[in-house]
């Protein structure tokens, strides 16, 4: 890992964090959401090295960090949400977003569509990445409770 990544990884954890303070989060599910943070970043690296493409990244970390935030809410015994929203939010697309607008602006509108398209596209992944997950949690909570109707 270059000394540029551990950056961005502290950096995502201190955005997470603000945002954590935003929404009037404390004790453990706020370091739990510094890590988580700095964790989704780094899958997000990770997944770029891996894909070299960012929508695919942006899919992979949505996805790996929606998990992990499932399974911390569980064992904090926190609603998922509380966890979920500041852990996703170095993965806003807020660059892409600010080079859409620019472009908008100036009245370049092959940029326009250019950017507009991109940031559509990494937050469809996200957005694709969380529903998955909670749509995989929801259905495996049905069948173990299924399950444990059926023992009983």
């Amino acid at each position: 890992m270059t000394g540029e990544m551990v950056v961005q990884v502290g950096m995502a954890a201190v955005g997470a964090l603000g945002f954590g303070l935003l929404f009037h989060i404390s004790g453990s599910r706020l370091v739990t959401i510094l890590l988580g943070g700095a964790a989704n970043w780094g899958f997000y690296l990770l997944a770029l090295w891996a894909y070299e493409d960012r929508v695919a990244a942006f899919f992979a970390a949505a996805l790996a960090t929606a998990a992990l935030a499932e399974v911390l809410a569980r064992l904090l015994k926190t609603p998922v949400l509380t966890l979920l929203v500041p852990m996703l939010v170095p993965l806003v697309p807020g660059g892409d977003l600010y080079y859409t607008t620019l472009a908008l602006v100036q009245g370049d509108m092959a940029a326009f569509a250019q950017y507009g398209s991109l940031v559509l596209k990494e937050s469809g992944a996200i957005s694709f990445g969380v529903i998955l997950i909670a749509c995989a949690v929801q259905t495996l909570l049905k069948l173990l409770a299924l399950a444990r109707e059926r023992r009983i």
